[in-house]
This record gives C-alpha cells, structure tokens and sequence, in this order.
C-alpha cells in the first residue's frame, strides 16, 4: 500500500488536473514523456524520514541538487511510480562529490526504518573507483548488486569528470523491463542485473554527502534533458556482455545468446552422476526447493557428483552456501583415471570452506586453488584499487555466487561476489613451482588435462548450490 501522504492538497487536485497531467509528464509525438518541465520541481518531492535533506533546485533548465554537510544521503523523487520503463537523461557532478545515483524501482514508507529510501540504485561515481553505471541496492543489506569489477574496460571509463574548464555531460539511459535492468553510459552498455526483488517503484535521484574520508564541502550535481517511455518501449538489442542473474536456477536471453546453457536444471539429477558413472547418489545429495545438498550418509562415506559432459576451456557460474564447520569444493578438468575416488578429487579445485574452521592453511581457505595457491590479501578500502577486490568474507548460511573461467590459453581467474579474488597460469613456471610444493607433486602432469568433468566435492558437511551454468569456448 502507497501510504506517503503528498503534499498536493485535494481541492488542487481537482482544480488543476488538466494542468497537470500537461506539467507532470509532457507528452513527445515519438512516445517519450517529460517527467521534468524545465521551470520548477512541480511532480517532485524530496524524501522524509531518516533520509538527509539537501537543497534541490530548479534553474536553466536543470535540476540542481547541492549537498548539506553532515546530511545523510537524501533524494529527489518523481512522484509517481513506475514499472517497466526506459529513461535517458545528462549529468554533471562535481568532481570531489563522493558519489551519487539514479533511483529505479526505489520504495519509502514509514514502516521500513522510518521512510529509508531504499532499491536499486545506477552509480553516478566522479572519483577514481570506475564504478559508474553499476547497480548498487540503496538502503538494504545486499549493497553491490553488479560490482566495478564486472564492467567491461570501455564502461569503466566512459564516464567523463567534470574539470576546471566547466561541467562534463555524461548520458545515463536505463531499461527496466520485467526482471532485468540494464544501464548504457555515453552509449557503452554498463551493468546488465536480472532480479526480481522489486517491479516497481519511484524513479529519482541521490544526494550523497561526503564520507569523513572525503573532501569535504558544499558540492552539487546537475540533470537536465530527462525522458521517459512507458508504452511501446524501444529497447536496445542484446549483446555480449556480463550478466549478473540473482534469479535461481534461471537463464536470461542474453546468458542464452552468450553460450551459457544450465548444467543443472534445477528440480532434477540429469546430467550429473555419481563416481564410476553410477547413478545419482541419493544417499549423498539431496535435491529440494531448486538447491543441490550435500547430505552425511549412516555408515558410508559421502560421494561426490560429476557432471555426465566433458568440457575444454569454459566459464563456470554458480551460487553457493555453507553451514559453520562445512568443507567442500568445485573441481574442474577431472578425469576419473582408475575409476577410483583418489584420481577423482586429483584436481584442480575452487576450495569452498568456513574460513572460521580452525587451523586452516592459507591455500585451503576460501576461493583458493585449493592446496595449491592462496588468495592475495585484500587491501584496504582507500587502497582497493578499482573496486576489484572483495570488501567484507562471505557468512555463514548466506548465498554466494562464484565463478571459474579457464580459458583456451590457460589462463584461469576465480570470482566471488563479483570481484576477481584469484588467477593463475596452468602450466606456467610459477604454476609448477606451486603444484611441486602440494600435495599434488608426484602426480604427472597435475592439472594440465586438456579436458574433463565438473565435480562437487561432498565431505559430509553441509554446502549447497543452485544456478550452475556453463559455457564452453
């Protein structure tokens, strides 16, 4: 239910209606609407609550919004709500502003932390984290949505800061449509999000005040030439770029046209089996509400699955979630050899574990090559570089997407959450010197197969996994 009470009397309803519907929404023969009359902030309003409060105004045909020190984020908002739609709009933003954002699909109300506005955000980012374009979830706990890291070279740097010779426009242009968000920046496609957490909501823009780590100050951003379709939408053609899917188990149009195919479906055991091509161990997994459990069989030792196809070079997508104590894995490029569980699990592996367990080597903690090679430390916040490496260590019960690609040159990378955390070089100087310090030393060859299966480790504890997607290169 809307309960934000407007700040249009009843009688001025009735009384300027025809009035309004021309201001509110100036209507363009190619099926575009104004929701921005170029005079004032007629159709707007600026948030309540807990949310910061910030001057915003109208001037030359802009909208103005300058920061209040010691505010928190505040936001400007079309008084209206919106579904599918797609805005194009220019922006300028002071180059020491933190950051800022388009509101999409955002909510306020009274019962969510006294009127936080909170829902999809498009990053507006004028310092040195390349980050604009991405899709950040304003006022929740789920924060980056599509990070800095899984945007393309150009989209990194499309966004122009403003400098001393005057203001720099950059052109947003959004797609909402059912569950997918895409966002372009000066013409390069950005972040392509498909979720379903809200279809609906206010469209608006952020007033970030600055962090105390920040330059501090009074500084504004400008918007001008907004418009909006609702009707009959033009939307942009597909194309090659990364798609962050929260959905589970679903496989978006533009996964589809990129070459990813589901390696599990979600509800069944098909293309999967267990060791020496037995049937699907169902003493060992279970499958249940579109995840695949691991399971501790009475008396036997738990088994692991391998995927029925072999695959080359590829990229493997998937969600994951442990219990506290829980150790796993996802080996890649196995061959079952002997048919034994040994040449099995002789392989490379995204180790999948609790960092909390106790007396863990570095190369066995999580989003390692396991036994072989560790993560990097990630740096601070203020020296994190791009945004390229993970903030804060996945939690207990919490989902997490990962990804492995290992391309036909040899090159291999491992993804958490959206950041790189690990690469390596199979075959490589620095490679050998590594695997002859494992576990894996006298094995011939180790990790060097030129093809093999999909394997998820079951050791007993409980780890589960949905959305598994593959595409082979």
């Amino acid at each position: 239910m809307k309960t934000r009470v407007s700040g249009v009397k009843f009688g001025l309803i009735l009384m300027t209606a025809a009035v309004s519907l021309l201001s509110l929404e100036c209507r363009a023969q190619d099926g575009w609407s104004k929701p921005f009359n170029g005079k004032d902030l007629t159709g707007w309003f600026e948030t309540g609550g807990i949310n910061g409060k910030h001057v915003w105004k109208a001037k030359d045909g802009m909208i103005i919004g300058t920061s209040v020190p010691g505010q928190a984020n505040g936001f400007l908002l079309i008084d209206k709500e919106y579904g599918d739609f797609v805005l194009e709009l220019e922006v300028s933003v002071d180059t020491l502003m933190n950051n800022s954002g388009v509101q999409v699909r955002s909510l306020t109300y009274p019962e969510y932390n006294n009127w936080r506005l909170h829902g999809y955000q498009v990053e507006i980012e004028p310092l040195t984290l390349h980050r604009s374009g991405a899709i950040y979830d304003e006022g929740t706990m789920r924060q980056w949505l599509t990070t800095a890291s899984e945007l393309s070279p150009a989209a990194k740097n499309a966004f122009k800061r403003d400098n001393k010779k005057g203001y720099q426009w950059n052109k947003y242009r959004i797609e909402a449509v059912g569950s997918t968000i895409r966002t372009w920046v000066n013409g390069i496609p950005a972040a392509h999000l498909v979720d379903d957490k809200t279809l609906r909501g206010y469209i608006g823009f952020q007033m970030h005040a600055n962090n105390p780590q920040d330059p501090q100050g009074v500084f504004s951003i400008r918007f001008r030439n907004l418009r909006i379709q609702t009707g009959d939408l033009k939307l942009s053609p597909l194309d090659d770029g990364l798609v962050v899917n929260l959905i589970p188990n679903n496989l978006s149009p533009q996964e589809e046209k990129n070459g990813y195919v589901m390696l599990w479906d979600g509800r069944s055991s098909k293309g999967w089996k267990g060791p020496n091509n037995s049937e699907f161990p169902k003493n060992s997994w279970s499958i249940a509400n579109g995840e695949l459990s691991t399971l501790k069989p009475e008396g036997s030792e738990p088994e692991y699955l391998v995927s029925e196809k072999a695959y080359g070079a590829f990229e493997l997508k998937f969600d994951f979630k442990f219990s506290a104590g829980s150790n796993s894995g996802v080996k890649y490029f196995v061959n079952t050899g002997d048919g034994s569980r040994e040449a099995a699990l002789s392989s490379l592996e995204f180790q999948i574990v609790d960092d909390a367990s106790p007396d863990l080597a570095p190369n066995r903690k999580l989003g390692t090559l396991a036994d072989i090679q560790e993560r990097p430390a990630p740096p601070s916040l203020a020296g994190a570089p791009n945004g390229t490496v993970p903030l804060r260590p996945p939690k207990v019960d919490q989902w997490n997407r990962a990804m492995i690609i290992a391309r036909p040159d040899n090159h291999v990378e491992y993804w958490l959450n959206g950041f790189k955390i690990l690469e390596y070089e199979r075959g490589s100087s620095e490679f050998k010197e590594l695997v002859s310090k494992s576990k894996y030393k006298d094995l011939p060859n180790f990790g060097m197969s030129p093809t093999g299966h999909i394997l998820l480790e079951n050791n007993g504890t409980g780890v589960s996994f949905r959305s598994i997607k593959i595409k082979a290169y």
